[in-house]
């Protein structure tokens, strides 16, 4: 089954940000949908909580308009989000009070995150999750075990010799 440009996109900006640091659960611009949104913010006036799935007002509009960020509309960039942090570990929608990890940079954490999203990102574009994009976010000692060679299809894991 051939993958759609906006799964390798987010699968790509994902693998970046999990191997570089720079993926934080409580940032909107570092977390799942911020680095799916290019590292920008306005994503989070479409719900009035993070981690909700209940477009508010704004985010209605822009649904209602078609309005995609990076080939996502509103209601499903909230749901990855709120796929995200719940297999982190946090009640949502998050928020001053809410349950927490203690730790939300975390790679153990943030791989599981990780992984029920790009489940998710299959199912949203009908492509069998048996392509195990999880192996992208797997690491050892910090550094990937696997890196992207080419994002065509099936192709685009191969072994990290070279880290």
């Amino acid at each position: 089954m051939k993958s759609t440009k906006r799964l390798d996109l987010a699968i790509t900006k994902l693998y970046t940000a999990f191997h570089n640091g720079t993926l934080n659960p409580e940032c909107c611009k570092s977390c799942a949908v911020g680095n799916i949104c290019d590292n920008l913010d306005s994503w989070k006036h479409l719900s009035d909580f993070h981690g909700s799935v209940e477009l508010n007002y704004v985010g209605k509009i822009n649904e209602m308009f078609g309005r995609r960020i990076n080939g996502y509309s509103p209601s499903e960039l909230l749901q990855i989000e709120a796929i995200f942090l719940s297999a982190c570990g946090y009640q949502i929608p998050f928020g001053p009070r809410s349950k927490k990890p203690n730790n939300p940079t975390d790679k153990e954490l943030q791989f599981n995150g990780l992984s029920a999203v790009v489940a998710f990102l299959c199912e949203l574009d009908s492509v069998d999750n048996s392509m195990d994009y999880s192996r992208l976010f797997q690491y050892q000692n910090n550094e990937p075990l696997y890196k992207l060679s080419s994002i065509a299809g099936f192709d685009i894991i191969e072994a990290s010799n070279v880290y």
